[in-house]
This record gives structure tokens, sequence and C-alpha cells, in this order.
């Protein structure tokens, strides 16, 4: 026998994440945290609290419920070790001093997306790591249910979406942020990650993916103009995609409705640039069209080794009669590893307060060191966004979206946690 292995230190805990999924059934969105607390103190943690990332990335923000007076500030997810927490998708540690106990901090994962973090505190590293590490196996799967439970129960009301909140959203930002798919998603095969900014105020920018058997689907929006109207064109924009997609449509095929679509209602007085793409997962083949977009970025090993300019025509939109002239399709076959980039031109055109670009070169660099760290989209993505916001000092001039692409069969990359250690027989 190892250690008193035998022994179980909490009877009962086995059932403890059951009884989460069962109770999470008639809860609404406001219980969840109090639902939360309770199946961490069966555990024998305690000072259970949730945190959920802003939508910025910038924060974990407390989840509370009514009546639970936690306090607990903001903290940096650049910062703190539960941002480490977040960043890395792994479980941290941090002694509190005092003899207060261990605070253990795990990710709260919906697939590869990143939600935030559960904290708690147990009495010591010696507790954590006892039986086998039993009660981190524990937690960690717990950390797996309050995940579920927070995504479910999230579309029944306003309380978990306005606890990500900051600041007031515009009526812009509400429309993309409705139409908006989660914007991480990883796979054996495929990883996306995307970030649209400003967050509270996004309008014109938009991306859309699907990820289907052999195939995944990506685009990316850039509608003329700002505010309500832009956020208007750009859901029309995506809406057409998306039917044409889903008709099993070509990307020509579908290149060709959003400008039927888009000219039928608008009659060409609007235009929307756009990159469509779609990677066979099976053989790494990607194709894709380019409607007066920048061109996306082909990383391989940690640099840039293309610009994916093959074909660029015009926006889509743009009246027969103005010469759209016949789009064409590019294609690369990618390697293991290879990571595909689309971004908007609010990012390379965004000016710091002295004029200064932040330009490609600065991108391409930022997304080079962040590959070279070896680290997942997710995590590219949010740190390119926040040097983006360091470079205009917190106030973007127009909309700025990223969306990288990783095609990933056969090729190691970190998405998830290593599974905790197994109980010692």
């Amino acid at each position: 026998m190892g250690d008193g292995a035998d022994v179980d230190p909490v009877p009962g805990a086995e059932e403890v994440v059951g009884s989460l999924l069962e109770a999470s059934h008639l809860a609404a969105p406001h219980e969840v945290p109090a639902l939360v607390a309770d199946h961490a103190l069966r555990l024998g943690a305690q000072d259970p609290v949730l945190y959920l990332v802003d939508l910025e990335q910038s924060v974990l923000v407390p989840f509370t419920g009514p009546g639970q007076d936690v306090p607990h500030d903001d903290l940096p997810i650049d910062e703190t070790v539960a941002g480490r927490a977040f960043r890395r998708v792994d479980v941290e540690t941090q002694e509190t001093g005092a003899g207060h106990g261990l605070r253990v901090w795990l990710p709260l994962l919906d697939g590869t997306d990143r939600l935030g973090v559960l904290g708690v505190l147990v009495p010591d590293r010696a507790a954590l790591t006892a039986h086998g590490g039993l009660l981190e196996l524990r937690l960690r799967r717990l950390a797996a249910a309050v995940a579920g439970v927070v995504v479910s129960r999230r579309r029944y009301g306003d309380t978990i979406v306005v606890a990500r909140r900051r600041a007031t959203m515009s009526l812009a930002g509400e429309i993309q942020w409705a139409l908006l798919p989660p914007l991480t998603f990883g796979s054996r095969d495929v990883v996306v990650a995307a970030a649209l900014e400003p967050a509270y105020e996004v309008a014109g920018d938009s991306v859309d993916y699907a990820v289907d058997e052999g195939r995944t689907c990506v685009a990316a929006f850039d509608a003329m103009g700002h505010g309500l109207a832009s956020a208007q064109l750009a859901g029309l924009t995506v809406a057409a995609y998306r039917n044409a997609r889903r008709d099993g449509r070509t990307l020509l095929e579908t290149a060709r409705e959003i400008d039927d679509t888009v000219l039928s209602v608008h009659g060409g007085r609007t235009f929307v640039t756009g990159v469509l793409a779609e990677l066979d997962t099976d053989t790494g083949v990607l194709r894709w069209v380019c409607a007066g977009h920048p061109r996306p970025l082909l990383l391989r090993d940690g640099r840039v080794v293309r610009h994916l300019d093959d074909t660029v025509g015009v926006p889509f939109g743009v009246a027969d009669d103005e010469g759209t002239g016949e789009r064409g399709v590019g294609a690369v076959r990618l390697e293991p590893g290879d990571r595909v980039v689309l971004y908007s031109d609010g990012i390379t055109e965004a000016r710091s307060p002295n004029g200064t670009f932040f330009g490609l070169d600065r991108l391409v660099a930022l997304l080079t060191r962040t590959e070279g760290d070896r680290l997942p989209p997710s995590e590219t993505v949010r740190r390119v966004v926040r040097d983006l916001l360091v470079h205009q000092q917190g106030r973007l001039q127009d909309d700025a979206t990223l969306l990288v692409v990783e095609w990933r069969r056969g090729h190691h990359t970190t998405l998830l946690p290593d599974p905790a250690p197994p109980r010692t027989p």
C-alpha cells in the first residue's frame, strides 16, 4: 500500500462532480457561484471562488452570486499566479503565508477555450499530493465540470455575460458578440484562435469558422464604415457566408453569394473586404479567396515563409459595372505545425500617439517570437492584442482582428494541461 492510499480522505468525494452536474440542470446562471462553492467545500477545498476572463483578456474578474461576500479583486492575467494558470492552461499553486494554506488555481476550459480559473484553498502542498495526488485529480475534474456548467448556463440569462464586462458595450458591439462563434477551438487536427478589438466597440470586423469532417473553413471580414451601420453590414456578410458554406458551395460560389447579397441590400454603395479559406485537414491543403483584404501570412518553424498573395480580388459588394473581374483561388500545402494568420488593417495601420504605425514587421516579429516560445495559438493571439493596445495606449482608432489557424496533424502543440498524476495503488 502506498501512503495510506487505500483510505479515502474524503468519503463520497467521487460523487461530487456527478452531483454538481445534476444540480446544475435546475440552476439559473446567477446560482452557479454558490453551487460551485458548495461542491468545492465537499471536497475539502476552502474559500472557493470563480474568476472569468474579461472580454479584453487582460484581467480575471471574480464571479460571485447573490449574497456571496467574497473580498477578491480583479487579477491581471500577465502579473499574477492565477493569470499564469490561465496563460499556461495548467494548475498553479501559491503559498498564502501565515499558515493560511495553499492557494490552488485551476484553469476553466470549454474544450480549449479559456473561460477563467477556479481558485481554492487547501491545507498545504502535502494535502494536494497525498494519496497519489488524489485531491489534485479531484479538483481538476471539478474544474472541468464547472467549465461545462458555466458554458451551459450562460445561454439562459445575462449574469455570466455581464460578469465578463468591465465597460459599457456599444450597440454595434452587442451585435457583433452575438454573432461570433467561440473565439478558440482546438482538436487533434486543427486549432483556431481569434480576437477582435476594441472589445466593447467593435463594429465592422468579424470572423467565423466551421470545423467538420475533413474540412475546416475560416473567414475574416472588415465591413466599410464604423458604428451600427458597419455592424449590420458585417452581420449580413457573415450570414451570407454561413448560408453558402452550409449549402456546400465552393469558395468562388460563396464569394459570389456574398457579393450578390451585399449588392442586393446596399446597391453598390458600400463594400466588405475579407478572406475565405478552406483547409483539408486530412492532406493539409489550404485554399483561399482574398477580396481586398490584407494578405494572410504563413508561419513555419517560428518564421514567416510566405505571404498568401497569389490572388487578390476586389472587395465584396463592388458592382459588376465597376469591373470586379474574376477572383482566383490560391492554394498551398501546409506542413504539420504550420500556422496561417488572417488579420485586418486595423492591426498594421494602428498608430501610436506619436503617429508610428504598428506595422506588418512588428506583427510578424510578435508572431515569430510567440511561436518560438511554443505558446498555443490562443495565447499568441492574446499577446499580440495586448501589444497592440499598449502601442495605442489602450484606445484603438479602428477595429482590429486577428485569426490564427494551425494544422496540427501529427504535430505536438501545448493545448491542454497534462493529466493529473494517477492515484498510487
